[in-house]
């Protein structure tokens, strides 16, 4: 006599059609002590003209500090010193709650150096500095939820 499996398949895939018709990445549900996550991997390639990325980084040198400051606030994916997540998860900027972080903006990096931490799936996975260089935006708080390709921070 087979016994029948907790996991509804119709469930799952009603969920993945609910993916497939919106732009998430994922979604979980938790009934009791049932809890079902459905996910997919989105691979995104991000090219850029250097036409398009070359004014982005001219910039002239007399800039008021506000006119910096809101120049960087939103910086895409796009930004030549962009670091984007390596995955979906939860980027934390220090090791522990009590902890210092490990980058702030000003903070010199070197290549490999650990800048932030993302958790997926309840592993702790490094993020390195792709590059040696100064911290000059940081796009994520502790705790934030983060989608594969989101920039996390910059470097240049």
């Amino acid at each position: 006599m087979a016994t029948k499996s907790p996991i509804d398949p119709e469930l799952v895939r009603e969920l993945a059609e609910l993916l497939n018709q919106t732009d998430l990445t994922e979604i979980e549900v938790e009934k009791g002590d049932l809890r079902v996550r459905v996910a997919r991997n989105i691979t995104a390639t991000v090219q850029v003209p250097a036409a398009v990325a070359a004014p982005a980084m001219a910039m002239p040198a007399p800039v008021a500090a506000s006119a910096v400051a809101s120049a960087e606030a939103k910086p895409t994916a796009a930004h030549p010193g962009a670091v984007p997540s390596p995955m979906v998860g939860t980027a934390y900027r220090r090791p522990s709650p009590d902890a210092k972080p490990f980058v702030e903006i000003g903070s010199v990096v070197k290549q490999g150096e650990r800048i932030l931490l993302v958790e997926a799936m309840k592993t702790f996975n490094d993020i390195v500095a792709p590059r040696a260089g100064k911290v000059t935006a940081i796009m994520v708080e502790d705790g934030q939820p983060v989608e594969y390709g989101e920039p996390l921070l910059v470097i240049e």
